[in-house]
């Protein structure tokens, strides 16, 4: 059997097939609902559905598939249009989200969560902006989750004024900083190369009453992995541990990351024992950090007891971790080991 029929574009077509059929049923479903009761069709189906649509078909199929709920949606309104806008933003690109918002505005009068659901997808702070501005000539006044979105596109474009200005801005409107604000301006001040100044702001916001989380602590942990100052970022982790926060697989992931690309055997083995003995279960970027660093030490006796920690505790993927060992195994001649 000639298996090159399995990359060309026959299956590409077959697969769209298929989810055509998927999306049919769909319609069938729903039309068979409505003779039922109509008001059983929420904007919930809605995003549901379009979301397999957009999966397999262009932004203008999605669009018209959208217009085809009228007939079908008890009440079509601003929520049917923000389910469209997330689905756009989730499966296709911002730029044709922008399109599509500005296409149907006319048709549903944008509200508090279309914004929001915009601004938490730019990630260039002009688009955000003007966005943002948009939203307030229209009267839709602006809530946490939007001064979010824009702290934290200020902060990954490397904008740290800006993001204070937004936080300082919040203050004066009576809005109170949480846990995800500052969350955002301690990983802008790692991307700008100051992780002291990060961990200031994590002893700053218990003064405002609001308490460092796991993220929060990560993305401070993380500035210092990237600093390579593994020591200091030990200590925060111990932190975490004092003030009854479990450090999660993202936590140690960090570490792995340093330490592999550092070529540290020993220190990661350590952490993965400290990883065991807490009960925190590795996922599969840990496991692969892990099951590479073993292969380039030829350390087979480790690499095997993490493959059986692996199926006994039922953590990360076996199928990339199996590859990888396998591939180990027969360099040194291990095969009947695995």
């Amino acid at each position: 059997m000639d298996f090159s029929i399995l990359h060309t574009p026959w299956t590409q077509c077959y697969t769209f097939l298929v989810e055509a059929v998927n999306s049919m049923k769909y319609g069938y479903l729903l039309l068979e609902t409505k003779k039922k009761d109509r008001s059983l069709i929420t904007s919930r189906t809605v995003q549901v559905v379009l979301g397999r649509i957009a999966k397999v078909c262009s932004v203008r199929q999605t669009v018209e598939s959208f217009k085809w709920f009228r007939k079908l949606v008890f009440k079509f309104d601003v929520n049917c249009y923000n389910a469209l806008l997330r689905t756009v933003c989730q499966e296709k690109s911002m730029s044709d989200a922008r399109n599509v918002y500005h296409s149907l505005k006319r048709e549903f009068r944008p509200d508090l969560q279309t914004f929001n659901i915009l601004l938490s997808g730019w990630k260039s702070p002009e688009e955000a902006e003007a966005f943002f501005e948009e939203m307030k000539e229209m009267g839709v006044e602006p809530d946490i989750v939007s001064y979010n979105c824009l702290v934290d596109v200020y902060c990954k474009g490397r904008q740290i004024e800006n993001a204070v200005k937004v936080m300082n801005k919040m203050r004066e409107e009576g809005i109170d900083l949480d846990v995800i604000t500052y969350t955002s301006l301690i990983g802008g001040l790692g991307l700008v190369g100051q992780p002291d100044k990060a961990v200031e702001v994590l002893k700053e916001m218990k003064e405002y009453g609001c308490y460092p989380d796991v993220p929060a602590y990560n993305a401070a942990i993380r500035n210092f992995c990237i600093a390579k100052r593994l020591g200091d970022a030990y200590k925060l982790m111990d932190e975490m541990v004092g003030k009854g926060l479990s450090p999660t697989a993202t936590t140690y992931n960090m570490f792995f990351r340093s330490f592999y690309w550092a070529n540290d055997l020993r220190s990661s083995w350590s952490l993965y024992m400290r990883m065991r003995e807490t009960g925190c279960l590795p996922n599969t970027q840990s496991c692969m950090f892990l099951i590479r660093l073993m292969r380039r030490h030829e350390k087979v006796e480790m690499a095997l007891e993490l493959w059986n920690d692996m199926v006994d505790k039922g953590f990360g993927s076996y199928i990339l971790v199996s590859d990888v060992l396998l591939d180990f195994l027969c360099d040194y001649g291990e095969v009947g080991g695995g």
